[in-house]
């Protein structure tokens, strides 16, 4: 139900981004939501996940941040896919990426006139809590930030968020240790943070053998509150 479009970044950078906009005609769309990808591209999952915020009546764009590296990177979750994607993810500097999550901000706010939210998952997770922290540096200012289990958090938890956030984390996730949403917690009271009992790291993705589609439903649910709460 989306397409690809064509961005700029404010270094000068040409990305390509995935945009899906609500599907009833004539319908405002309720806000905004720019979904970072995870360590995998904007691949069919990522993909859908925009679509699935279109149908709740979010215009949705997901920027290709992997683009500054190598351009239509779409990659599977195991094997050679898996490898690629941690090699890819070693050559992205998170302050131009940054920049390219604020083309996809600048773009929404462009199509329409209420707020923009920043929902990412794994790589984009820990960028989503860096819209929230640092977005003001690149001309961005999130309405709200959703975080799904974002790696490498604990080395960033001092940060200040400049709008609300939430995380979810699953509490069987071997790629981040408690510490670390211990860090945010202990550091931001007022940060929403879930833990799913059972749940493993990449549980909201369907294509992996994590998926976990009760932990899935309940984080959708509380995160689509979320943002009605601060988008509406």
């Amino acid at each position: 139900m989306g397409e690809f479009v064509k961005l700029t970044a404010a270094d000068g950078h040409e990305l390509a981004a995935y945009v899906a906009r609500p599907e009833l005609a004539g319908q405002k769309p309720l806000g905004a939501v720019v979904v970072v990808q995870e360590i995998f591209g904007v691949n069919p999952h990522i993909r859908s996940v925009v679509d699935g915020f279109a149908q709740e009546g979010y215009l949705a764009i997901a920027p290709a941040l992997f683009d500054r590296v190598e351009r239509g990177v779409e990659l599977e979750y195991s094997g050679e896919g898996w490898k690629h994607a941690v090699e890819l993810m070693g050559k992205l500097d998170p302050k131009t990426a940054l920049l390219d999550v604020a083309a996809a901000f600048q773009q929404a706010k462009k199509e329409q006139d209420r707020g923009v939210a920043v929902v990412g998952f794994c790589y984009g997770g820990f960028m989503s809590w860096l819209a929230a922290t640092d977005g003001k540096v690149v001309d961005m200012q999130p309405a709200c930030c959703v975080g799904y289990y974002p790696g490498g958090i604990g080395k960033v938890a001092e940060k200040e968020p400049s709008c609300p956030v939430m995380l979810h984390f699953g509490a069987n996730d071997s790629h981040i240790a408690p510490e670390q949403r211990e860090a945010v917690a202990a550091a931001h009271p007022d940060v929403q943070i879930f833990v799913y009992e059972g749940a493993e790291h990449g549980f909201n993705c369907d294509a992996r053998e994590s998926f976990n589609p009760q932990a899935t439903a309940l984080a959708r649910d509380r995160t689509l509150a979320f943002l009605k709460s601060n988008l509406g």
